[in-house]
């Protein structure tokens, strides 16, 4: 995209984030990408193509200590996680109405920034995994577990993909603080959950119990949860013309 242009932003520990922003009217997307994955791949070429038909904003963006931003990937935790994407919403939000779609672990990031961030209108989750980490924590064998709290480090789990990208046990203490805080303050944005029944690596089960958590809290919240068919990765053309369908409803007044 030619009008695409990047940009940088001091941390507090001095290392930049960096992202990608197109500017636009009417309405913004930002894509918050899931856990270890760089900030352009098929959701985020596909949206923002979708951006420049109509003429809307875009913007994704890297975590420090991954991608192209700066830092050591074992130096952050899901707090610093969580103040880059505050970085980058104030980045953006003197711009248009402002869209978060979140996929995987960036979904529990987005619904957070979504409630606290009063320029977020509307907020689409692609197969949110919720409180990851701390799930994690739950399902792996109680002697691996043990030795994750006791060495302070454990991968994600053995693929090799993912072993020279070790978690702190802090991640899982402070999974277990927010996760608690989750529906603390109900700010009531408009959230639609699309999650694949055959999803293997979050199962929908966590979307249809988080909706329900949310709506003992507050049964007129406007959520929609759309359980289809396929996996996480939402890949079909079925998926994708639902997903863009979702994505494109007329900017809230």
């Amino acid at each position: 995209m030619s009008s695409t242009h990047q940009f940088e932003l001091a941390a507090t520990d001095g290392k930049l984030i960096r992202g990608d922003r197109v500017l636009g009217k009417d309405r913004q997307i930002l894509f918050i990408t899931g856990f270890l994955s760089k900030r352009w791949g098929n959701k985020s070429k596909a949206l923002a193509q979708w951006c420049e038909e109509k003429g809307w904003g875009f913007c994704c963006y890297d975590v420090r200590g991954f991608g192209d931003s700066e830092g050591t990937f074992t130096d952050y935790t899901l707090s610093d996680w969580i103040a880059d994407a505050r970085a980058v919403l104030e980045h953006i939000r003197n711009g248009p109405p402002i869209t978060i779609v979140g996929n995987s672990f960036g979904g529990w990031i987005a619904w957070m920034m979504a409630q606290e961030c009063s320029a977020v209108e509307k907020l689409i989750l692609i197969a949110p995994a919720f409180d990851a980490i701390g799930v994690r924590a739950k399902e792996i064998p109680a002697e691996r577990r043990t030795r994750w709290q006791e060495t302070g480090w454990m991968p994600w789990d053995d693929e090799p993909a993912h072993k020279d990208w070790p978690l702190s046990w802090k991640w899982v203490e402070e999974s277990d603080v927010y996760w608690k805080t989750s529906f603390d303050r109900l700010r009531p944005v408009k959230t639609t959950i699309l999650h694949g029944l055959q999803d293997t690596v979050i199962l929908p089960n966590v979307s249809r119990e988080f909706v329900e958590q949310l709506l003992v809290r507050d049964p007129s919240f406007p959520v929609e949860l759309h359980l289809v068919p396929g996996d996480h990765r939402l890949s079909s053309p079925e998926h994708v013309e639902r997903f863009h369908r979702h994505v494109h409803e007329p900017p809230l007044r």
